[in-house]
């Protein structure tokens, strides 16, 4: 980084950046680590979706849903645990605990770093004013040199009659679906922010939507007893993701009791005897349906932009990333001068991405020369077993005209895996025939969301199969897969 920005000191603040998630509060903080006056609009908690609504709450469901499994399953250790059990609201104590801690936290950072937090809904009026309307209906106005637009996304909404006109489908759900007494109501329509606030688990959840949100709630629900059926519109469940991981999921997900469907749309949900009815067709044409106490949306989220006030300012919607995302380049500034956005609103989908997308563009504001790389992005999803993935699938490097060739080895083979229980899937290594480059690295199984970051940096440094042979891996340990996957894309692996 090098530069130093010229702030006109007649604003009220140098930044303004609106929202304090993944993506917003990093950005907040950078650019006042590098001598910029800022504030932070947040109209939620500290922490945006990702704390309050997505990544957190979700995983911290997961980790007791996993450690229940653990428990279920202590005779395969050699233990005994008997009336093994869950108590949901403790359970949901747990995760309302973290999540306050960590707002806490985040309230801490900014607070560290001497960025001002103000509460409310950001507008923005021209390129150098923002108002804020507080909770309290009373309105203040902000001049500033420069603006980060970090407002996320809200669930996306559906065109499924019996669900479209449902009072899930709020502008910014996770605020304004709140009772009056804070609590989110939690119908028989859920969106991901109703299941992470259930006061009971339900019989019978329908998920409609086999992508990331749904395939996680999937294996939640279903570890905590719930009749699990997930209806999938493609051909394959978490279909953005390699092949082989997706029939490995699946099958893992089937021997947890999840019922799933693909290449199926839901066609309409009516009530039925007190229970909602799910009506959906395969490519037969013919209508089938399921009964369920609760129908779980999770067919992804749309870019948060209501009310922002884009249009007084020349910013008009669509990019590559969607119709509904603000367009950025590679320095995250939008098609206006001095205003930045990042994240979910762009359409970037991952709160490690909104991070880095906020670094940049505070380092831009700030006079520093930075640019957003997409090259070696992992995607993660947190079921038991997890998955993981950076880089190229198979299909997208052929697609892209490299000759591949792959290597695989399975968990089932380690002595670490053995040791802890965990032996369900493998490691896949898309490396390109002539030179060897690692194209792509996708794994299913135990703790794949932390192991991927030896192929994220692979990736980065285009590293090749060679120098991954070469990289000694402790044993035992999990991270040796690795390793004999880039054996065996040569044929070479030894324990395989």
């Amino acid at each position: 980084m090098s530069g130093k920005a010229n702030f006109d000191p007649s604003k009220d603040t140098d930044v303004v950046v609106i929202g304090a998630g993944p993506g917003g509060y990093p950005a907040a903080k950078r650019a006042a680590q590098l001598g910029a006056r800022v504030v932070c609009i947040e109209s939620d908690n500290p922490g945006g979706t990702c704390l309050n609504w997505g990544c957190i709450p979700t995983k911290t469901m997961i980790g007791s849903v996993a450690a229940l499994h653990t428990l279920k399953h202590a005779k395969d250790f050699g233990l005994i645990a008997e009336n093994v059990g869950y108590d949901f609201p403790a359970l949901m104590g747990r995760k309302d605990k973290i999540v306050t801690g960590l707002n806490k936290g985040v309230e801490f950072l900014l607070k560290s770093a001497k960025v001002k937090h103000v509460a409310g809904y950001g507008k923005i009026l021209d390129k150098n004013t923002v108002e804020v309307t507080k909770a309290d209906g009373s309105v203040e106005k902000i001049t500033t040199a420069n603006i980060i637009i970090a407002t996320g996304s809200v669930p996306s909404k559906v065109p499924i009659p019996g669900v479209d006109s449902a009072d899930i489908w709020v502008d910014n759900a996770a605020v304004k679906a709140k009772k009056a007494d804070g609590t989110l109501a939690t119908g028989p329509l859920w969106t991901s922010n109703e299941a992470v606030s259930a006061k009971q688990v339900p019989g019978e959840l329908v998920i409609v939507g086999g992508g990331v949100i749904g395939v996680e709630f999937a294996y939640v629900y279903a570890g905590l007893g719930s009749k699990v059926t997930v209806l999938e519109f493609l051909p394959r469940i978490i279909a953005n993701m390699d092949e082989d991981l997706s029939k490995e999921l699946a099958k893992s997900l089937k021997k947890q009791g999840v019922a799933i469907q693909t290449g199926v749309k839901v066609t309409r949900v009516e009530d039925k005897d007190g229970k909602k009815e799910v009506f959906f067709a395969g490519e037969d044409g013919a209508e089938k349906s399921l009964p369920a106490d609760v129908v779980l949306i999770a067919t992804g989220r749309t870019p948060f932009t209501t009310g922002l006030g884009l249009e007084s300012v020349g910013i008009t919607l669509g990019s590559p990333k969607g119709r509904a995302a603000i367009a950025v380049n590679n320095k995250l500034e939008t098609s206006v001068p001095g205003i930045y956005a990042i994240g979910d609103v762009i359409g970037s989908g991952l709160a490690h991405t909104a991070t880095a997308e906020g670094l940049v563009a505070a380092e831009n504001i700030c006079g520093h020369a930075a640019t957003m790389s997409y090259k070696a992005i992992p995607s993660c999803i947190y079921t038991e077993p997890e998955v993981a993935s950076v880089g190229l699938t198979e299909a997208q490097a052929k697609e892209q005209g490299y000759e591949v060739k792959t290597g695989t080895f399975p968990f089932r083979n380690l002595a670490k895996a053995m040791a802890i229980n965990q032996t369900e899937g493998f490691v896949k290594v898309v490396a390109e025939a002539k030179y060897g480059e690692i194209l792509g690295v996708h794994i299913i199984g135990p703790h794949a969301t932390d192991l991927i970051m030896e192929a994220v940096v692979s990736i980065q440094l285009e590293n090749t199969v060679d120098e991954l042979m070469k990289t000694v891996h402790s044993h035992p340990s999990l991270a040796e897969a690795m390793g004999q996957a880039n054996e065996d894309v040569k044929g070479l692996a030894i324990d395989k």
